[in-house]
């Protein structure tokens, strides 16, 4: 099941999320780098300077929230109805404990986080993060993703330096508040 949802969903989000190459057929780190290199190189060659800010997000597929990720799916996604009512029911209910020798923890319920190792996951992040390029869009810079890292980049004349610093500055800030508010 999970994978004929994911062939319906790629199809579907593969067009708006143009900036990921995480978990996208035809994509690798190795496209995501030709890609922020060459945008740059390309700067740098016409005299331009660039600059460029790498993001790393620590245990991010463990704190997607739930509630979150179906408002984007609603919102962003336009998922409504049985398609979000089934992502719901997809997420809900699922325990975990941890087990060292012979020895467990007690059960808990998973309230974050998407189901590790599964098909969906990987997917699920990629459209929880999907609200990011906009943020970045709006200062005039790039960004280009591969699973739970960023690049936000941009380039300006070499006078210019100075406000491309600061409108790097200002998106780091944005993307910060952004992360917070949907704790990552």
């Amino acid at each position: 099941m999970e994978i004929f949802v994911l062939r319906c969903v790629v199809s579907f989000i593969v067009n708006r999320s143009a900036n990921q190459s995480g978990f996208r057929r035809g994509h690798s780190t190795e496209t995501a780098t030709i890609r922020v290199l060459s945008d740059l190189l390309d700067s740098v060659d016409r005299g331009d300077t660039a600059a460029l800010v790498l993001l790393d997000l620590t245990a991010a597929f463990d704190t997607v929230d739930h509630e979150i990720l179906l408002k984007r799916l609603r919102v962003t996604f336009g998922v409504d109805s049985t398609a979000l009512s089934w992502f719901s029911s997809y997420l809900a209910g699922r325990k975990q404990y941890v087990r060292c020798g012979g020895n467990s923890s007690s059960i808990t319920d998973v309230i974050c986080g998407v189901p590790q190792g599964s098909v969906l996951g990987p997917i699920l992040f990629v459209i929880y993060t999907a609200d990011l390029a906009p943020i970045v869009a709006n200062r005039g810079l790039s960004l280009h993703q591969y699973a739970d890292d960023s690049q936000i980049y941009g380039s300006c004349l070499p006078a210019a330096t100075s406000s491309l610093s600061t409108d790097i500055s200002l998106t780091v800030d944005d993307v910060s508040n952004w992360m917070r508010s949907n704790r990552l």
